[in-house]
Formats: structure tokens, sequence, C-alpha cells
């Protein structure tokens, strides 16, 4: 028993060891995701997305073309990059929302007058970004996708073994208690 007891003992510390070995680098990462996670599953109520507005007319719907030149002259009234990331069209809301690639702005076109009705930074993009580790080929211009994949691969790793780990530290004590109960 007792050598048994000793096997348990030495494999628990093996698990603390590796758990420290792994959360002190992990720590800073962990804590992001775990931050941006929380802020991500709040967004609605925090209204950390911009609201969708919604036209009801029976006009003529104005063209797509139409609505890339208003976002565009807009960008450019206010020296921003004009790059376009997607239009995302709603005929049925009345409204297209236009999102930039390299700034957090989203403007809502009326889509029956061309008039800009809202301009919002979308908060939520940057910290999914933050989350998911696609800041750091924001911030650089990047357009490969690998960081973002170490990044997830590590912090997913790293998760897994610290739960495991953690696991491990909680049940070999209890293991070790059980056996020297029994040896009494």
């Amino acid at each position: 028993m007792r050598k048994k007891t000793k096997a348990l003992a030495k494999q628990s510390r093996w698990y603390r060891r590796l758990h420290k070995t792994v959360a002190i680098p992990l720590v800073v990462f962990l804590f992001l995701v775990g931050i941006t996670g929380l802020l991500l599953t709040w967004k609605d109520e925090l209204k950390l997305k911009p609201p969708s507005q919604k036209i009801i007319q029976q006009q003529q719907l104005i063209g797509l073309k139409s609505i890339e030149n208003i976002a565009l002259q807009y960008s450019d009234s206010l020296n921003l990059d004009n790059t376009i990331n997607r239009i995302d069209y709603r005929p049925s809301k009345g409204i297209a929302k236009v999102r930039f690639e390299y700034h957090f702005t989203e403007l809502q076109i009326n889509c029956y007058t061309g008039d800009i009705i809202s301009v919002k930074q979308r908060t939520a993009d940057i910290i999914e970004m933050i989350h998911d580790g696609s800041i750091i080929d924001f911030l650089f211009k990047s357009d490969s996708h690998y960081t973002k994949l170490l990044y997830s691969t590590l912090t997913s790793l790293g998760l897994i073994l610290l739960s495991i780990s953690g696991f491990m530290m909680w049940l070999r004590p209890k293991q070790i208690k059980a056996l020297k109960q029994k040896k009494h």
C-alpha cells in the first residue's frame, strides 16, 4: 500500500508541475479568452452590437452600387480607409449595413433614399478578434490566418492540459486518503 501511495503522490506532484508549467505562460491568453468570451456572451445585453434599423417604404430600392458609393464617400470624407469588407443588404428591412476592412465602422444606409441612418463602431468585432487572436493579423495588416490558428490551438491545448492536470490534482489526494484509510 505504501508503495502505491508514494506512486500516487509522485504522480500528483508531476500533475502540479505540469499544471504550473502550462498555466503560467498561458495565463494572459486564458484571461483574455475568458473576458472576451464573457463579453461576447453578453454583447446584446451590453449593447456592444449596433441594433438594426428597420425602414418600411413602398418606393424603389436603390442599387447595391449606389450603396457602395455612399459608403466610399463617407469613408473618404473622414480620411479613413475605404476598403469595404462586406455589405449586408436587407431589402425586407429597407437597410444595408456596410462594414469596412481596416476599421470597425458600420454604416446603416436607407435602401430607399440612400441616407446614412446610423454610424456605429462594431465593438463586438474588436472583442471577437481579441478573443480568437485574429487581432494580431489585423494590427499587422496580414491576410494570414496562421496567427489565429496558432493562438487558438495553443490556448485550447493549454485549457485541455490544465483541465486534465487540475482534475488529477483534485483526484490524487482523494485516492491517497482512501488508500491510507484502507491501510488502517
